[in-house]
């Protein structure tokens, strides 16, 4: 006889009940980047929209930083930290291989013993955990999720690197998904353009560097000159993924929008990822959206903190009222890989 598998008994839908945000102390503005390139304040505005970015200090490390932005979320959702039932952290600046940070970081905040593990989606990170934090609520393994995007990308910067020494920045961006009556997170338009992965990179892999014996190997491997090495950066073709973001992400956002049966109109804010001014701008005309909508452009001020970045948009508009409780959000995120992820949530 085949045993018959117990059907799960999760919670109907699922919703962000609380959100929290950790920005670095140190505020680095253009003109210290252009101690470094040849450049100028205006240039950087006018490609980037960015004037200043935070910078961590040794202590403000990945777990440090993701378990002062998950207390403000759990305390903003009203629960405890042993009542989180799962952990999903996405970052690509934690240089462990393993453990993942999910695990340390559980433990630091009191979570107990929750499911906990890392994903590296980049710019796209906090959409993907997000999806699979609701898809554990609704499935019923876990009754809350805290979902962390954070990076510190000032380790992986090429000061040098004029396309890139001034685009990225520090912080952590993290929320609690639980049990709602109703829904309140739309299905997630996701995917992968893997064809067009070179666009944005890390210079080097770690093992160019390794120097001690290889296993099977014939001995010690050194696989770059004393001249070409270099600690590895993010570099990225800016004009290639410029051109994908604007035409390709928008038909993605409206993708989301259809599927949660939502319109324009609809829509009381929209938080893309905070890569760059000009293609966040470029998103809201091609969508057409209306002018009553706020546009999160927390990049300003903060940068491109890749997985961080709608957290820390998200947790900015309701900090300073200029989004609400309740409104109805478009949350896009696109980067590395080339990866994206859209879905239309409720503001905790």
């Amino acid at each position: 006889m085949t045993a018959k598998i117990k059907p799960s008994k999760g919670a109907p839908y699922a919703r962000i009940l609380g959100v929290g945000g950790y920005r670095p102390t140190r505020v680095v503005p253009n003109e210290e980047i252009l101690k470094h390139i040849e450049s100028s304040d205006e240039w950087i505005r006018s490609r980037s929209g960015i004037a200043t970015r935070h910078w961590a200090s040794p202590d403000e490390t990945v777990s440090a930083m993701s378990v002062e932005a998950s207390g403000k979320a759990i305390a903003d959702a009203g629960i405890t930290p042993e009542q989180i039932g799962g952990v999903i952290v996405s970052t690509v600046s934690h240089f462990k291989q393993t453990p993942a940070i999910a695990t340390e970081i559980a433990y630091k905040i009191g979570a107990g013993k929750p499911a906990a593990f890392d994903i590296s989606a980049g710019c796209a990170g906090f959409g993907y955990g997000l999806t699979l934090a609701k898809g554990m609520v609704v499935e019923g393994s876990a009754e809350y999720v805290l979902v962390i995007g954070v990076e510190r990308l000032s380790d992986l910067t090429d000061l040098e690197d004029r396309a890139t020494a001034f685009l990225f920045g520090d912080g952590a961006g993290a929320v609690v998904v639980g049990p709602s009556k109703e829904p309140a997170i739309g299905p997630t338009v996701w995917g992968s353009e893997g064809d067009k992965s070179h666009t944005i990179k890390q210079t080097h892999a770690w093992d160019v560097y390794r120097t001690t014996p290889v296993p099977g190997g014939q001995g010690p491997e050194v696989r770059l000159s004393a001249d070409e090495i270099r600690y590895p950066a993010i570099t990225q073709e800016g004009q290639a993924v410029f051109r994908w973001a604007v035409f390709e992400m928008a038909k993605v956002a409206q993708q989301a929008l259809d599927d949660a049966g939502v319109s324009p109109e609809d829509l009381d804010v929209f938080i893309p990822h905070q890569a760059n001014m000009r293609i966040i701008d470029s998103m809201v005309k091609t969508l057409k959206l209306p002018e009553t909508v706020t546009v999160a452009r927390d990049v300003e001020t903060t940068g491109n903190t890749s997985a961080a970045s709608i957290p820390l948009a998200m947790e900015r508009l309701l900090a300073t009222g200029a989004a609400k409780s309740g409104d109805t959000a478009l949350v896009i995120g696109f980067g590395a890989g080339l990866v994206y992820a859209a879905t239309v949530v409720t503001l905790p």
